[in-house]
């Protein structure tokens, strides 16, 4: 039963629409609040962020949540400001399927690292949520999605605090899975 369950969400993700990733795109705080829960790309990421930092262990359990929002503030700002950064939904999508791929292999990737890569790819989240804002209530919008963020890293650590190395190194396979397929669709 717990296999089940183990797959049961990563294995509905496969099945999430584009169309339906990111709907509404209404303005301030509600906006923002919901928007990361409504993209499988998003919430993916976010939730791999904790669990990664808690399989790494260390100063990596709060060094690469906090990477991610800095720089996903950084890249909110910067898209805000106009300035453009190529191939966004493509990273953000890769960084699902990164994620994914360093929990599924259990690389015991360097703290520093690992935030490099982690805030690179929270940079381009950030100038994706840049784009989604609507023109009032651009602030509580960039709240709303942080304080999102910040949970689904929470709920991540939680997961990998809960879970086995091997339930972890399957959630991260699933989610490279799903990572691919929302690329694919």
């Amino acid at each position: 039963m717990k296999i089940v369950r183990a797959f049961s969400a990563p294995a509905l993700l496969l099945f999430a629409s584009p169309a339906w990733a990111h709907p509404g795109h209404e303005q301030g705080v509600l906006a923002g609040l919901a928007h990361p829960w409504t993209g499988a790309d998003h919430l993916l990421a976010m939730v791999m962020v904790g669990m990664l930092g808690v399989a790494r262990g260390g100063r990596a359990v709060w060094a690469w949540p906090i990477a991610f929002l800095g720089a996903m503030i950084a890249g909110f700002a910067i898209g805000r400001g106009g300035v453009a950064l190529p191939l966004v939904e493509p990273m953000v999508l890769a960084s699902v399927i990164m994620f994914g791929l360093v929990a599924a292999t259990a690389i015991r990737v360097p703290v520093v690292a690992g935030a490099a890569m982690i805030a690179l790819f929270g940079l381009y989240h950030g100038h994706a949520h840049a784009a989604e804002a609507g023109s009032a209530g651009v602030m509580g919008f960039a709240i709303g999605f942080l304080a999102s963020t910040a949970t689904l890293h929470l709920l991540g650590m939680a997961g990998g605090m809960a879970l086995r190395q091997d339930w972890r190194r399957a959630a991260g396979g699933a989610a490279a899975l799903a990572g691919i397929a929302l690329s694919l669709a």
